[in-house]
């Protein structure tokens, strides 16, 4: 939910992680900025630039493919998923939107890695500029902080 309470995360340090982010190209203005966003972050929270690996992907059907080639590689402690699809005025809407989150989901569980999903469902462009900066953010500190309580468990 926009403007939703998120609370604090207790360990954000990423300086010993290895991230994969799978990056759907379809609105790439969207994703190019998610991607941006995510990768400061990301950075800010110490993940040296060589333990990020950085793909892109047609749309957000491919995505989970790709995480699922990242996570057999065993070599990555989170994933992040990015893409972006806005509402038209089919039913693909609908299709897209729920079978990339399932696959996203079933690969993480499948694995067990954590994948932050960052996979924008929005009703139009200006609700997916609105999000694109905090949505991108936000896939960063869930995935270092998933990664890092993983470790714990």
């Amino acid at each position: 939910m926009f403007g939703a309470e998120k609370g604090n995360a207790a360990n954000l340090d990423g300086s010993a992680l290895a991230i994969g982010i799978v990056q759907a190209r379809f609105n790439a203005s969207i994703t190019d900025s998610l991607a941006q966003a995510c990768l400061q972050e990301l950075a800010a929270m110490g993940v040296q630039a060589e333990n990020i690996r950085h793909v892109q992907v047609p749309g957000a059907l491919e995505v989970p493919i790709a995480l699922q080639a990242m996570a057999e590689s065993e070599e990555f402690d989170a994933l992040i998923a990015l893409g972006c699809i806005i509402r038209g005025e089919t039913y693909h809407f609908e299709l897209v939107a729920n079978e990339s989150g399932a696959g996203v989901t079933r690969i993480g569980l499948d694995f067990q890695i954590p994948i932050a999903n960052a996979i924008l469902t929005t009703e139009d462009e200006a609700q997916a500029i609105a999000r694109q900066t905090d949505k991108g953010r936000d896939a960063a500190i869930v995935a270092v902080e998933m990664a890092n309580l993983l470790k714990t468990l």
